[in-house]
Protein backbone atom coordinates (compact mmCIF):
# COMPACT_ATOMS: atom_id res chain seq x y z
CA UNK A 1 0.00 0.00 0.00
CA UNK A 2 3.01 2.35 0.34
CA UNK A 3 4.35 1.85 -2.16
CA UNK A 4 1.14 2.29 -4.27
CA UNK A 5 0.81 5.72 -1.93
CA UNK A 6 3.95 7.10 -3.29
CA UNK A 7 3.70 5.82 -6.77
CA UNK A 8 0.27 7.75 -7.14
CA UNK A 9 1.83 10.75 -5.49
CA UNK A 10 4.80 10.75 -7.79
CA UNK A 11 2.48 10.49 -10.61
CA UNK A 12 0.38 13.37 -9.83
CA UNK A 13 3.10 15.18 -9.54
CA UNK A 14 4.73 14.33 -13.01
CA UNK A 15 1.43 15.01 -14.15
CA UNK A 16 0.79 18.69 -12.80
CA UNK A 17 4.65 19.61 -13.44
CA UNK A 18 5.18 23.22 -14.59
CA UNK A 19 6.88 23.98 -18.71
CA UNK A 20 8.38 26.44 -19.59
CA UNK A 21 6.50 29.17 -21.23
CA UNK A 22 6.87 28.73 -25.53
CA UNK A 23 7.88 33.07 -25.38
CA UNK A 24 9.83 33.02 -22.32
CA UNK A 25 7.42 35.48 -20.58
CA UNK A 26 8.99 38.20 -23.29
CA UNK A 27 4.95 38.67 -24.56
CA UNK A 28 4.33 40.45 -21.72
CA UNK A 29 7.30 42.22 -21.01
CA UNK A 30 6.61 43.58 -24.69
CA UNK A 31 3.09 44.43 -24.30
CA UNK A 32 4.23 46.57 -21.07
CA UNK A 33 6.92 48.36 -23.03
CA UNK A 34 5.05 49.13 -26.14
CA UNK A 35 2.06 51.00 -24.00
CA UNK A 36 4.86 53.16 -22.64
CA UNK A 37 7.05 54.03 -25.38
CA UNK A 38 5.11 53.12 -29.21
CA UNK A 39 7.53 50.22 -29.29
CA UNK A 40 7.82 46.59 -28.67
CA UNK A 41 10.28 44.10 -28.03
CA UNK A 42 12.20 42.01 -30.21
CA UNK A 43 13.92 39.24 -28.75
CA UNK A 44 16.75 37.42 -30.64
CA UNK A 45 16.36 33.44 -29.39
CA UNK A 46 17.04 32.10 -33.10
CA UNK A 47 19.47 33.08 -35.73
CA UNK A 48 16.19 33.54 -37.84
CA UNK A 49 15.47 36.37 -35.05
CA UNK A 50 18.76 37.94 -35.34
CA UNK A 51 18.79 38.14 -38.94
CA UNK A 52 15.49 39.89 -39.18
CA UNK A 53 16.66 42.39 -36.17
CA UNK A 54 19.93 43.03 -38.39
CA UNK A 55 17.56 43.63 -42.12
CA UNK A 56 15.93 46.12 -39.62
CA UNK A 57 18.89 47.88 -38.39
CA UNK A 58 20.43 48.74 -42.01
CA UNK A 59 17.04 50.00 -42.78
CA UNK A 60 16.53 52.40 -40.03
CA UNK A 61 20.60 53.69 -40.83
CA UNK A 62 19.55 53.97 -44.06
CA UNK A 63 17.69 57.39 -43.46
CA UNK A 64 18.04 60.31 -41.15
CA UNK A 65 16.72 59.01 -37.25
CA UNK A 66 13.96 60.66 -35.96
CA UNK A 67 13.60 59.89 -32.36
CA UNK A 68 11.11 57.01 -32.67
CA UNK A 69 13.06 55.52 -35.08
CA UNK A 70 16.21 55.60 -32.51
CA UNK A 71 14.20 53.80 -29.85
CA UNK A 72 13.20 51.23 -31.84
CA UNK A 73 17.01 50.82 -33.15
CA UNK A 74 17.96 50.87 -29.61
CA UNK A 75 15.17 48.55 -28.74
CA UNK A 76 16.78 46.21 -31.33
CA UNK A 77 20.11 46.33 -30.64
CA UNK A 78 21.71 47.26 -27.49
CA UNK A 79 23.48 44.27 -26.32
CA UNK A 80 22.84 45.33 -22.79
CA UNK A 81 19.30 45.08 -23.03
CA UNK A 82 19.35 41.80 -24.73
CA UNK A 83 21.67 40.46 -21.86
CA UNK A 84 19.18 41.76 -19.25
CA UNK A 85 16.55 39.61 -20.32
CA UNK A 86 18.64 36.38 -19.28
CA UNK A 87 17.25 37.51 -15.50
CA UNK A 88 13.97 36.66 -16.73
CA UNK A 89 15.07 32.98 -17.68
CA UNK A 90 16.29 32.65 -14.61
CA UNK A 91 13.01 33.75 -12.93
CA UNK A 92 11.01 31.31 -15.64
CA UNK A 93 13.54 28.71 -14.45
CA UNK A 94 12.71 28.75 -10.55
CA UNK A 95 9.01 28.93 -11.38
CA UNK A 96 9.51 25.83 -13.11
CA UNK A 97 11.46 23.90 -10.60
CA UNK A 98 8.85 25.34 -8.18
CA UNK A 99 6.60 23.51 -9.33
CA UNK A 100 8.78 20.03 -9.58
CA UNK A 101 9.17 17.64 -6.95
CA UNK A 102 12.68 16.72 -5.68
CA UNK A 103 14.24 13.63 -7.03
CA UNK A 104 13.68 11.20 -4.87
CA UNK A 105 16.47 9.39 -2.49
CA UNK A 106 17.52 6.29 -3.22
CA UNK A 107 19.55 4.19 -0.15
CA UNK A 108 21.58 1.24 -0.35
CA UNK A 109 23.47 -0.78 2.31
CA UNK A 110 25.00 -4.40 2.68
CA UNK A 111 26.18 -5.21 5.80
CA UNK A 112 28.59 -8.78 5.95
CA UNK A 113 27.40 -10.98 8.78
CA UNK A 114 29.97 -13.67 8.26
CA UNK A 115 30.21 -17.29 7.11
CA UNK A 116 29.16 -15.23 3.74
CA UNK A 117 26.14 -14.48 5.41
CA UNK A 118 25.10 -10.63 4.55
CA UNK A 119 22.21 -8.13 5.66
CA UNK A 120 20.97 -5.39 2.65
CA UNK A 121 18.85 -2.66 3.19
CA UNK A 122 16.79 -0.75 0.56
CA UNK A 123 14.94 2.48 0.33
CA UNK A 124 13.49 5.16 -1.56
CA UNK A 125 12.37 8.50 0.30
CA UNK A 126 10.56 11.10 -1.16
CA UNK A 127 10.00 14.97 -0.30
CA UNK A 128 6.40 15.21 0.99
CA UNK A 129 6.82 18.33 2.45
CA UNK A 130 7.69 19.84 -0.85
CA UNK A 131 4.41 17.84 -2.44
CA UNK A 132 2.42 19.76 0.48
CA UNK A 133 3.33 23.09 -0.19
CA UNK A 134 4.30 23.27 -3.55
CA UNK A 135 1.25 25.57 -4.45
CA UNK A 136 2.41 27.79 -2.12
CA UNK A 137 5.99 27.83 -3.19
CA UNK A 138 4.80 28.07 -6.97
CA UNK A 139 2.59 30.89 -6.01
CA UNK A 140 5.24 32.77 -4.59
CA UNK A 141 7.95 32.14 -7.60
CA UNK A 142 5.21 33.23 -9.91
CA UNK A 143 4.96 36.54 -8.17
CA UNK A 144 8.79 36.65 -8.42
CA UNK A 145 8.52 35.51 -12.21
CA UNK A 146 5.91 38.68 -13.16
CA UNK A 147 8.19 41.02 -11.06
CA UNK A 148 10.73 40.10 -13.24
CA UNK A 149 8.53 40.58 -16.46
CA UNK A 150 7.94 44.31 -14.89
CA UNK A 151 11.63 44.69 -14.09
CA UNK A 152 12.67 43.80 -17.64
CA UNK A 153 10.38 46.27 -19.45
CA UNK A 154 11.05 48.69 -16.82
CA UNK A 155 14.69 48.21 -18.13
CA UNK A 156 13.63 48.72 -21.82
CA UNK A 157 11.80 51.35 -20.72
CA UNK A 158 14.73 53.39 -19.63
CA UNK A 159 16.57 52.36 -22.17
CA UNK A 160 13.74 54.37 -24.59
CA UNK A 161 14.10 57.47 -22.18
CA UNK A 162 18.11 57.45 -22.53
CA UNK A 163 17.81 56.89 -25.95
CA UNK A 164 15.34 60.21 -26.59
CA UNK A 165 17.55 62.16 -24.32
CA UNK A 166 20.70 61.17 -26.27
CA UNK A 167 19.22 61.62 -29.44
CA UNK A 168 18.29 65.46 -28.63
CA UNK A 169 21.66 66.25 -27.06
CA UNK A 170 22.94 64.81 -30.07
CA UNK A 171 20.75 66.85 -32.52
CA UNK A 172 21.00 69.69 -30.30
CA UNK A 173 24.69 69.74 -30.05
CA UNK A 174 25.19 69.29 -34.16
CA UNK A 175 22.84 72.32 -34.70
CA UNK A 176 24.86 74.56 -32.24
CA UNK A 177 28.01 73.74 -33.69
CA UNK A 178 26.68 74.92 -36.95
CA UNK A 179 25.45 78.42 -35.26
CA UNK A 180 28.96 78.73 -33.67
CA UNK A 181 30.59 77.94 -36.90
CA UNK A 182 28.77 80.63 -38.37
CA UNK A 183 29.86 83.02 -34.89
CA UNK A 184 33.65 82.16 -36.04
CA UNK A 185 33.74 83.27 -39.11
CA UNK A 186 31.99 86.45 -38.34
CA UNK A 187 34.81 86.84 -35.62
CA UNK A 188 37.52 85.82 -38.43
CA UNK A 189 36.40 88.31 -40.97
CA UNK A 190 36.10 90.92 -37.78
CA UNK A 191 39.60 90.42 -36.84
CA UNK A 192 41.51 90.34 -40.01
CA UNK A 193 39.60 93.66 -41.04
CA UNK A 194 40.94 95.27 -37.76
CA UNK A 195 44.09 93.94 -38.32
CA UNK A 196 44.24 95.50 -42.06
CA UNK A 197 43.20 98.78 -40.77
CA UNK A 198 45.46 98.89 -38.06
CA UNK A 199 48.29 98.29 -40.46
CA UNK A 200 46.56 100.97 -42.38
CA UNK A 201 46.18 103.76 -39.36
CA UNK A 202 42.86 103.92 -39.44
CA UNK A 203 41.84 101.96 -36.15
CA UNK A 204 43.13 102.21 -32.93
CA UNK A 205 44.94 99.13 -31.24
CA UNK A 206 42.63 98.85 -27.62
CA UNK A 207 39.32 98.12 -30.44
CA UNK A 208 41.77 95.86 -32.84
CA UNK A 209 42.60 94.05 -29.59
CA UNK A 210 38.99 93.64 -28.71
CA UNK A 211 38.21 92.19 -31.81
CA UNK A 212 40.80 89.49 -31.85
CA UNK A 213 40.34 88.40 -28.40
CA UNK A 214 36.81 88.20 -29.72
CA UNK A 215 37.83 86.08 -32.41
CA UNK A 216 40.14 83.86 -29.62
CA UNK A 217 37.09 83.02 -28.15
CA UNK A 218 35.15 82.45 -30.57
CA UNK A 219 37.62 79.89 -31.63
CA UNK A 220 37.40 78.06 -28.16
CA UNK A 221 33.91 78.32 -28.00
CA UNK A 222 33.86 76.14 -31.61
CA UNK A 223 36.16 73.95 -30.52
CA UNK A 224 34.54 72.96 -27.03
CA UNK A 225 30.95 72.42 -28.83
CA UNK A 226 32.59 70.32 -31.72
CA UNK A 227 34.18 67.97 -28.69
CA UNK A 228 30.36 68.08 -27.03
CA UNK A 229 29.00 67.00 -30.29
CA UNK A 230 31.30 63.79 -30.48
CA UNK A 231 30.77 63.42 -26.61
CA UNK A 232 26.74 63.82 -27.45
CA UNK A 233 26.80 61.67 -30.73
CA UNK A 234 29.07 58.85 -28.98
CA UNK A 235 26.55 58.57 -25.93
CA UNK A 236 23.67 57.89 -28.49
CA UNK A 237 25.99 55.95 -30.41
CA UNK A 238 26.35 53.51 -27.78
CA UNK A 239 22.52 53.39 -26.86
CA UNK A 240 22.20 52.18 -30.12
CA UNK A 241 24.47 49.63 -30.32
CA UNK A 242 26.34 50.74 -33.15
CA UNK A 243 29.71 49.63 -34.47
CA UNK A 244 32.22 49.43 -37.39
CA UNK A 245 30.37 50.70 -40.25
CA UNK A 246 27.39 51.63 -38.47
CA UNK A 247 28.86 54.95 -36.93
CA UNK A 248 28.29 57.17 -39.95
CA UNK A 249 24.54 57.18 -39.12
CA UNK A 250 22.40 60.59 -40.25
CA UNK A 251 20.98 62.70 -38.08
CA UNK A 252 18.45 65.94 -38.90
CA UNK A 253 19.63 68.92 -39.24
CA UNK A 254 17.64 70.40 -36.47
CA UNK A 255 15.62 69.50 -33.39
CA UNK A 256 11.94 68.82 -34.02
CA UNK A 257 9.79 71.84 -34.13
CA UNK A 258 7.65 73.42 -30.33
CA UNK A 259 4.54 72.18 -29.99
CA UNK A 260 2.15 74.68 -30.15
CA UNK A 261 0.13 73.96 -26.81
CA UNK A 262 1.84 71.92 -23.92
CA UNK A 263 0.03 68.88 -22.81
CA UNK A 264 -1.79 68.65 -19.69
CA UNK A 265 -1.92 65.14 -18.11
CA UNK A 266 -5.16 64.39 -16.69
CA UNK A 267 -5.02 62.83 -13.01
CA UNK A 268 -1.34 62.74 -13.06
CA UNK A 269 -0.40 61.43 -10.16
CA UNK A 270 -3.11 58.50 -10.17
CA UNK A 271 -1.93 57.73 -13.24
CA UNK A 272 2.05 57.19 -11.86
CA UNK A 273 0.53 54.97 -9.12
CA UNK A 274 -1.52 53.09 -11.56
CA UNK A 275 1.14 52.87 -14.39
CA UNK A 276 4.40 53.36 -13.16
CA UNK A 277 7.13 50.02 -13.86
CA UNK A 278 8.70 50.52 -10.88
CA UNK A 279 5.26 50.39 -8.40
CA UNK A 280 4.33 47.89 -10.41
CA UNK A 281 7.22 46.08 -9.63
CA UNK A 282 7.51 46.53 -5.77
CA UNK A 283 3.29 45.60 -5.89
CA UNK A 284 4.69 42.41 -7.13
CA UNK A 285 7.69 41.87 -4.60
CA UNK A 286 5.27 42.54 -1.86
CA UNK A 287 2.81 40.23 -2.97
CA UNK A 288 5.66 37.59 -3.25
CA UNK A 289 6.86 38.42 0.13
CA UNK A 290 3.38 38.05 1.41
CA UNK A 291 3.14 34.03 0.34
CA UNK A 292 6.75 33.56 1.10
CA UNK A 293 5.63 34.61 4.57
CA UNK A 294 2.53 32.29 4.84
CA UNK A 295 4.38 29.35 3.61
CA UNK A 296 6.86 30.37 6.71
CA UNK A 297 4.42 30.29 8.87
CA UNK A 298 2.70 27.41 7.63
CA UNK A 299 6.33 25.02 7.91
CA UNK A 300 7.51 26.68 11.17
CA UNK A 301 7.66 23.86 13.80
CA UNK A 302 7.58 21.15 10.27
CA UNK A 303 10.17 22.53 7.54
CA UNK A 304 10.99 19.02 6.66
CA UNK A 305 9.09 15.63 5.84
CA UNK A 306 9.86 12.47 3.86
CA UNK A 307 8.66 9.50 3.18
CA UNK A 308 9.19 6.04 1.20
CA UNK A 309 9.73 2.73 0.56
CA UNK A 310 12.09 0.40 2.84
CA UNK A 311 12.77 -3.28 2.42
CA UNK A 312 15.85 -5.45 4.27
CA UNK A 313 16.88 -8.60 3.34
CA UNK A 314 19.29 -11.73 4.76
CA UNK A 315 21.13 -14.38 3.40
CA UNK A 316 18.75 -17.54 4.05
CA UNK A 317 15.61 -14.90 5.74
CA UNK A 318 12.58 -13.93 4.23
CA UNK A 319 12.77 -10.20 2.82
CA UNK A 320 11.12 -7.61 5.06
CA UNK A 321 9.12 -4.90 3.51
CA UNK A 322 7.84 -1.30 5.47
CA UNK A 323 8.17 2.44 5.05
CA UNK A 324 10.30 4.90 6.32
CA UNK A 325 8.82 8.34 8.06
CA UNK A 326 11.85 11.43 8.52
CA UNK A 327 10.36 14.16 10.90
CA UNK A 328 12.26 16.89 12.20
CA UNK A 329 11.73 17.20 15.99
CA UNK A 330 11.58 20.67 16.73
CA UNK A 331 13.38 20.29 19.84
CA UNK A 332 16.13 23.38 19.52
CA UNK A 333 14.44 25.46 16.86
CA UNK A 334 11.08 26.16 16.96
CA UNK A 335 11.18 28.67 13.88
CA UNK A 336 11.19 31.24 15.41
CA UNK A 337 13.82 33.11 13.72
CA UNK A 338 12.96 32.29 10.42
CA UNK A 339 9.35 33.37 10.99
CA UNK A 340 11.28 37.00 12.28
CA UNK A 341 13.19 36.92 9.83
CA UNK A 342 10.08 36.84 6.82
CA UNK A 343 8.03 39.48 8.86
CA UNK A 344 10.59 41.31 8.88
CA UNK A 345 10.99 41.09 5.24
CA UNK A 346 7.53 41.18 4.21
CA UNK A 347 7.28 44.95 6.30
CA UNK A 348 10.29 45.57 4.68
CA UNK A 349 8.49 44.96 1.14
CA UNK A 350 5.58 47.25 2.32
CA UNK A 351 8.07 50.15 3.28
CA UNK A 352 9.89 50.03 -0.01
CA UNK A 353 6.61 49.86 -1.99
CA UNK A 354 5.36 53.06 -0.09
CA UNK A 355 8.32 54.85 -0.68
CA UNK A 356 8.50 53.90 -4.02
CA UNK A 357 4.79 55.23 -4.59
CA UNK A 358 5.31 58.57 -2.06
CA UNK A 359 8.17 59.22 -4.44
CA UNK A 360 6.62 58.83 -8.01
CA UNK A 361 4.12 61.33 -7.11
CA UNK A 362 6.67 63.50 -5.96
CA UNK A 363 8.68 63.17 -9.51
CA UNK A 364 5.52 63.42 -11.21
CA UNK A 365 4.78 66.97 -9.78
CA UNK A 366 8.38 67.80 -10.33
CA UNK A 367 8.87 66.76 -14.08
CA UNK A 368 5.71 68.47 -14.94
CA UNK A 369 6.76 71.69 -13.41
CA UNK A 370 10.19 71.22 -15.41
CA UNK A 371 8.18 70.48 -18.64
CA UNK A 372 6.19 73.47 -18.63
CA UNK A 373 8.86 76.31 -17.72
CA UNK A 374 11.00 74.56 -20.45
CA UNK A 375 8.08 74.92 -22.97
CA UNK A 376 7.17 78.43 -22.13
CA UNK A 377 10.90 79.28 -21.85
CA UNK A 378 11.83 78.08 -25.42
CA UNK A 379 8.23 79.35 -26.47
CA UNK A 380 9.93 82.57 -25.17
CA UNK A 381 13.01 82.28 -27.69
CA UNK A 382 10.42 81.34 -30.16
CA UNK A 383 8.27 84.25 -29.81
CA UNK A 384 9.86 87.26 -28.66
CA UNK A 385 13.92 86.62 -28.50
CA UNK A 386 14.74 85.50 -32.13
CA UNK A 387 12.22 87.84 -33.41
CA UNK A 388 13.44 90.15 -31.99
CA UNK A 389 17.20 89.84 -32.47
CA UNK A 390 16.30 89.29 -36.32
CA UNK A 391 14.48 92.88 -36.61
CA UNK A 392 17.37 94.63 -34.91
CA UNK A 393 19.36 93.04 -37.31
CA UNK A 394 17.48 94.30 -40.12
CA UNK A 395 17.58 97.48 -38.71
CA UNK A 396 20.89 97.61 -38.46
CA UNK A 397 21.37 96.38 -42.19
CA UNK A 398 19.16 99.24 -42.90
CA UNK A 399 21.21 101.83 -41.02
CA UNK A 400 24.71 100.34 -42.21
CA UNK A 401 23.54 100.83 -45.69
CA UNK A 402 22.66 104.29 -44.49
CA UNK A 403 26.33 104.78 -43.64
CA UNK A 404 24.95 105.42 -39.53
CA UNK A 405 27.04 102.40 -38.33
CA UNK A 406 30.55 100.89 -39.43
CA UNK A 407 31.32 97.50 -40.56
CA UNK A 408 32.09 95.93 -36.70
CA UNK A 409 28.65 97.40 -35.80
CA UNK A 410 27.13 95.14 -38.28
CA UNK A 411 29.36 92.29 -37.87
CA UNK A 412 29.13 92.47 -33.85
CA UNK A 413 24.95 92.58 -34.27
CA UNK A 414 25.46 89.41 -36.59
CA UNK A 415 26.97 87.88 -33.76
CA UNK A 416 24.47 88.25 -31.18
CA UNK A 417 21.76 87.14 -33.48
CA UNK A 418 23.55 83.53 -33.87
CA UNK A 419 23.88 83.39 -30.05
CA UNK A 420 19.68 84.18 -30.04
CA UNK A 421 19.30 81.30 -32.16
CA UNK A 422 21.94 79.10 -30.31
CA UNK A 423 19.83 79.69 -26.69
CA UNK A 424 16.90 78.87 -28.70
CA UNK A 425 18.60 75.73 -29.64
CA UNK A 426 19.30 74.58 -26.35
CA UNK A 427 15.65 75.66 -25.26
CA UNK A 428 14.13 73.52 -27.60
CA UNK A 429 16.53 70.71 -26.61
CA UNK A 430 15.54 71.10 -23.00
CA UNK A 431 11.88 70.95 -23.94
CA UNK A 432 12.59 67.71 -25.31
CA UNK A 433 14.09 66.13 -22.75
CA UNK A 434 12.13 67.52 -19.78
CA UNK A 435 8.72 65.93 -22.50
CA UNK A 436 10.45 62.30 -21.97
CA UNK A 437 11.23 63.03 -18.30
CA UNK A 438 7.45 63.69 -17.55
CA UNK A 439 6.30 60.67 -20.13
CA UNK A 440 8.72 58.27 -17.82
CA UNK A 441 7.80 59.49 -14.33
CA UNK A 442 3.92 59.14 -15.43
CA UNK A 443 4.41 55.72 -16.90
CA UNK A 444 7.82 54.03 -16.55
CA UNK A 445 10.31 54.35 -13.76
CA UNK A 446 11.96 57.06 -11.69
CA UNK A 447 13.66 59.60 -14.14
CA UNK A 448 17.00 60.29 -12.32
CA UNK A 449 17.53 56.53 -11.43
CA UNK A 450 17.34 52.85 -12.92
CA UNK A 451 15.14 50.11 -11.33
CA UNK A 452 16.97 47.25 -9.77
CA UNK A 453 15.56 43.62 -9.24
CA UNK A 454 14.53 43.00 -5.02
CA UNK A 455 15.76 39.46 -3.78
CA UNK A 456 13.92 36.41 -4.37
CA UNK A 457 11.04 36.50 -1.99
CA UNK A 458 11.29 32.95 -1.30
CA UNK A 459 14.52 33.35 -0.47
CA UNK A 460 14.71 36.78 1.74
CA UNK A 461 11.66 34.85 3.93
CA UNK A 462 13.51 31.73 4.41
CA UNK A 463 10.29 29.46 3.07
CA UNK A 464 11.36 25.85 1.96
CA UNK A 465 11.10 25.58 -2.00
CA UNK A 466 9.28 22.31 -3.52
CA UNK A 467 12.23 21.49 -5.92
CA UNK A 468 15.89 21.59 -5.60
Amino acid sequence: MMRATVAALAASVLAGCAAFSPDGGMDRVSALTKERTGQGIAPQRSAQDAGQARARVAELLAQPLTPDAAVELALLNNRGLQASFSQLGIAEADLVQAGRLRNPVFGFGRMALGGGAAEIERSVMFDLLGLLTMPAATKVQQRHFEEAQVLAAAQAVGLAADTRRAYFGAVAAQETVNYLRQVKEAADVSNELARRMLQAGNFNKLAQMREQAFYADATAGLARAQQQAVAERERLTRLLGLSGDQLDYTLPERLPALPPQPTTPHNAEQTAIATRLDILMARRATEATASALGLTHATRFIDGLEVGYQNKSETGARRQNGYEIELPIPLFDFGTARSARAEATYMQSVHRLAAVAVNARSEVRESYAAYRTAHDLARHYRDEVVPLRKRISEENLLRYNGMLIGVFELLADAREQVRGVTDYVQALRDFWIAQTDLQTALTGRSPGGAPTPAASPATAAGAPSAGH
